[in-house]
């Protein structure tokens, strides 16, 4: 079963697996970088990570059009539902469920979660995703360097995605410290590029990760996809 991951900029991502279509922290108007308009995205299933801005982006207005079912911490569902979202899924850090696309695991992230209004977004997370064919995806969102991404390798992670634009998330040095812990077969950067305050050269990090490290790394354009 091929799934297919595409970047849509910045923290975005759609992933495309078992007939779903999920959307990663849908950040679309107003991003420099994304590759599709906020109108034509689709979804059955968007995961928000965290309450800024730039990561909740167009999740009410993607999620009214389609409805979609948005799956975030029960803080952030409280406050979707308040602005018309129909379909929301609250859970929480370490808990996991099942879902057409596989099972989710809200994972720890060690960051801010204030919403756009400034409500209490509650706290940040990542996503494990074990996929319905047993390979697993871990998505850390935006987050910085923490021991226990150890135990999420120990998981056994065939993709990770990881920040790499540092200021508000890991940088190129500790992101290479995240992999050497979570050892994943795969790695791809992200949250990086997008102004000039996260910018980075991720064709040298990946080089770092390819030459010290026996994880493969890979950098996409916004809009490429990776086939897992």
């Amino acid at each position: 079963m091929t799934t297919a991951l595409t970047w849509l900029g910045h923290s975005a991502w759609q992933i495309d697996t078992a007939g779903q279509r999920v959307l990663i922290d849908p950040f679309l108007t107003g991003n420099p970088t994304a590759t599709l308009a906020a109108s034509a995205a689709t979804a059955d299933f968007i995961l928000v990570s965290h309450g800024h801005g730039d990561h909740v982006g167009d999740t009410v207005a993607i999620a009214k059009r389609t409805g979609a079912t948005v799956i975030s911490n029960f803080e952030i569902t409280e406050w979707l539902a308040k602005q018309g979202v129909a379909k929301v899924h609250p859970m929480n850090t370490g808990g996991a469920r099942n879902f057409p696309f596989g099972n989710l695991k809200l994972t720890i992230a060690h960051h801010t979660s204030m919403l756009p209004d400034g409500a209490n977004g509650g706290n940040p997370c990542g996503f494990l995703i074990r996929l319905n064919d047993g390979r697993r995806i871990y998505h850390a969102a935006d987050t910085g360097l923490f021991l226990d991404m150890q135990l999420i390798g120990e998981e056994g992670i065939d993709l990770a995605i990881l920040p790499i634009g540092d200021n508000f998330t890991m940088g190129p040095d500790d992101a290479l410290r995240a992999v050497r812990l979570i050892n994943p077969k795969a790695v791809i950067p992200t949250h990086f590029g997008t102004w000039d305050v996260i910018s980075q050269d991720a064709q040298a990090w990946v080089a770092r990760v390819n030459s010290v490290t026996s994880t493969h790394a890979v950098v996409l354009k916004p809009g490429e996809t990776y086939n897992l």
